[in-house]
């Protein structure tokens, strides 16, 4: 595999979310609604598409419960195939729980659902209370560590060191931009503006190849492979190729977030990935000697 440029996910890339982002959406629930999801649940929100922002995950997983308080009885992995079925993401969960209750338990469940109380637990639980006062502008909800102190780095010493020796590197991310800064600076992997792009940087996200082709573009890259830890990383570059035909581009899949094992690499290889790696430090490996 012959690439210019390398471009990276951060999370379940670079650093473990398992205990971070992953518990925040299942504790954010629980605080709010009195009631857990299994783990295993996030990621079959993941798997469908259009959950690239954490918060909207977090809504959509809220309306699953308040939906089953209503009396819908199918499993968390029928709404979330619902949700796939309809075109992935938020509003395609609003409107799998609409179809699925009557008028008026829906009414219901749009009247406990509530995404701004949910967003401000996410947020004071994950970035604890300092940080919640320093990024948010406001008093946290209630006072924590927070749990982005507990974020592993999965790269090894000099692999991207020896990555950048080689090939222009980027990044393409779901989180915030300050919230990227932090896990960029635990790395180690100092990247200018114009090469990553944050949520604050484009309203699609990912699976929308617009950020993926506009890196490309800024590179001069004839040839880009994306590198991600989710179904839609690799959506990402296969709808960039669609986009962009004059380049190459790669989707790796990366079995160091949700997807695992055997399982993952089927579930990546499904949706078009050229390449899965059990981690990002062997990304040198597969595009060459470096």
């Amino acid at each position: 595999m012959q690439v210019d440029a390398v471009v990276l996910d951060i999370d379940g890339v670079l650093v473990d979310v398992a205990d971070s982002y992953r518990r925040a959406i299942v504790e954010s629930i629980e605080r709010v609604y009195d009631e857990t999801l299994p783990s295993a649940a996030i990621q079959a929100f993941k798997d469908a598409g259009g959950f690239n922002n954490d918060w909207e995950l977090t809504y959509a997983a809220a309306l699953f419960v308040l939906a089953g308080r209503e009396g819908y009885d199918a499993a968390v992995e029928t709404f979330t195939a619902a949700i796939a079925d309809a075109g992935g993401g938020l509003d395609a969960a609003e409107r799998v729980a609409e179809a699925e209750l009557d008028p008026d338990a829906y009414d219901r469940v749009r009247e406990a659902w509530d995404p701004p109380r949910l967003r401000a637990v996410f947020q004071a639980l994950y970035l604890g209370s300092d940080l919640y006062r320093e990024l948010e502008g406001s008093e946290p909800p209630f006072e924590s560590t927070g749990y982005i102190h507990d974020e592993p780095v999965l790269v090894t010493d000099g692999a991207l060191e020896a990555l950048a020796a080689e090939y222009d590197l980027g990044v393409l991310t779901g989180r915030p931009a300050a919230e990227a800064d932090i896990a960029l600076e635990r790395v180690g992997l100092a990247v200018p503006a114009e090469h990553r792009f944050t949520m604050d940087d484009w309203a699609e996200g990912k699976p929308h190849p617009h950020a993926l082709v506009t890196l490309a573009e800024r590179f001069g890259a004839d040839s880009v492979a994306f590198a991600g830890d989710t179904l839609d990383d690799v959506r990402t570059a296969v709808r960039a190729a669609a986009e962009d035909p004059d380049r190459e581009y790669y989707g790796i899949g990366v079995l160091t977030g949700g997807l695992r094992g055997s399982d993952g690499r089927e579930k990546f290889v499904a949706v078009g990935a050229d390449a899965v790696v059990e981690t990002v430090n062997d990304l040198s490996a597969l595009f060459g000697d470096v």
